[in-house]
């Protein structure tokens, strides 16, 4: 990491998924990564929008940004990537975490995919690994990967800033679930326990944030002294097993996300939605009782 002092984080938050999307710059050269766009999707009627994704265009363009690069957090539940709308829109590279291929043999099975679909990342423009750098004008980032929410999660670096995605949410609501195919409360354990490693003024950015009960408005950002003290799921005091106890009892209680279906067949592509048929129509499956 390079050049704090030139950064600046630029949130947008979606109420209807309840997901921030980050801009990165380096104010410098006006190099920009964005992190985690969503593209509007109406489960009801099937239909998708722009609205949310062409805020964060407005943005980029009325402020000259270069857009450098798309990351992906990881493969969503929640919300559907706008990436590829960005990306047509502003440029960039689309990178995910280079595990990414153990979550695409996964969901390849769940909607029967044909072997027209790839399981090696290749939708993506660059797979992204432990320590790799990210440059971004003056700045370098890097990459520390945190699986166990899913295998191919990664906490993306930038100056004094840690984009953990879904790793971890502000300190009173605590930590992602672990109970969708491939995640695992051991393996997020080790995960979270990387974060306390860095300097203890280091801002965490969440992905999402639910509003904690007690709590009137919406937050996500926090440092890495707030999430060791006061994370309720997983703070200095808490013990392997404990969280392991807690986290599986826990996800047991949870209803599978509202969008988990269509964003994951969409993010698994990098974005792109499943090849249109004959009547010019793309379409999502629905497997019966499969999950």
């Amino acid at each position: 990491m390079s050049n704090p002092a030139n950064m600046v984080v630029k949130a947008f938050f979606d109420p209807d998924t309840y997901t921030v999307t980050y801009l990165v710059t380096d104010s410098a050269t006006k190099s920009t990564a964005i992190i985690d766009p969503v593209l509007d999707y109406d489960p009801k009627s099937g239909r998708t929008d722009t609205k949310s994704a062409d805020e964060v265009i407005a943005y980029a363009k009325a402020q000259g940004l270069n857009i450098e690069w798309i990351l992906e957090t990881h493969v969503h539940a929640d919300h559907i990537t706008a990436a590829p709308y960005i990306k047509e829109n502003l440029g960039g590279k689309i990178a995910i975490g280079a595990k990414v291929p153990l979550v695409q043999e996964v969901f390849k099975g769940l909607f029967n995919e044909g072997d027209n679909f790839a399981t090696d990342g290749s939708q993506f423009d660059v797979l992204l690994g432990e320590g790799d750098a990210i440059k971004l004008g003056d700045m370098e980032g890097s990459v520390m990967e945190t699986p166990g929410h899913t295998p191919a999660c990664v906490t993306y670096m930038f100056g004094d800033a840690a984009f953990i995605g879904d790793t971890m949410f502000m300190p009173d609501f605590g930590t992602a679930r672990c109970d969708f195919p491939g995640g695992d409360a051991d393996t997020l354990y080790k995960s979270i326990n990387r974060i306390p490693e860095l300097p203890g003024d280091t801002r965490v950015f969440t992905c999402h944030d639910y509003l904690a009960e007690g709590r009137d408005q919406y937050a996500w950002e926090s440092t890495v002294a707030e999430q060791k003290a006061k994370n309720v799921h997983i703070n200095e005091n808490v013990s392997k097993d404990d969280f392991v106890k807690m986290r599986s009892e826990k996800d047991k209680t949870l209803n599978m996300p509202v969008l988990i279906l269509p964003s994951v067949q969409v993010n698994m592509r990098a974005g792109a939605m499943p090849k249109a048929e004959e009547n010019g129509i793309s379409y999502l499956k629905i497997p019966i009782n499969g999950v």
